[in-house]
């Protein structure tokens, strides 16, 4: 497997795995979602908005939309369960798309990224995507982990990669039309 290919496997494992994880969060009773948890961000809620506006920030600088560190102070935390949904699914197609029109040599351009006081840095784009599937992954563990303290038992996460457990994940594969 190349690269470019291990990448697109990863962003459709990203919206795989979102949409098991918020499957779960939108069975949560009322007042879980914000309820205070033992982890980096004190809430269900909070964990949650931070995945998506940082996912939407490393995409914006890898499209170059030029946003960068702006993104933050136009994104709106929600503290409703569907909403996060809805817009963290938008952004995993979004990803999906980028990972699908690029190309080996796109994975070697390096675009600025905004750093604040720091400045300007330039990244290449295959370093940007590793280290958001990581950022994604590292949270989404602390989500799940959350989750085992409410009344919603925690998806299985790990069930993607392998032909072993297609029997496992191939109704929502074909519902969230990925390839297999």
């Amino acid at each position: 497997m190349d690269l470019i290919t291990h990448f697109r496997r990863m962003a459709g494992n990203s919206l795989w795995s979102n949409d098991r994880l918020y499957r779960s969060v939108l069975a949560l009773q009322p007042g879980e979602l914000e309820a205070p948890r033992t982890s980096f961000f004190p809430s269900l809620k909070e964990t949650l908005n931070h995945i998506l506006s940082v996912d939407l920030y490393y995409l914006d600088m890898m499209e170059e939309g030029g946003l960068g560190l702006k993104i933050f102070d136009s994104y709106v935390e929600s503290g409703d369960a569907g909403r996060l949904a809805e817009g963290q699914a938008a952004f995993d197609r979004r990803l999906l798309s980028f990972c699908e029109a690029l190309s080996a040599a796109g994975l070697d351009r390096r675009v600025p990224t905004d750093r604040g006081e720091q400045g300007m840095v330039p990244e290449r784009i295959g370093d940007l995507l590793a280290h958001l599937f990581i950022h994604d992954i590292h949270h989404r563990g602390q989500v799940h982990a959350m989750l085992s303290g409410t009344s919603v038992k925690p998806p299985q996460l790990d069930e993607y990669f392998l032909d072993y457990d297609v029997r496992f994940r191939r109704d929502e594969v074909e519902r969230l039309r990925l390839a297999s």
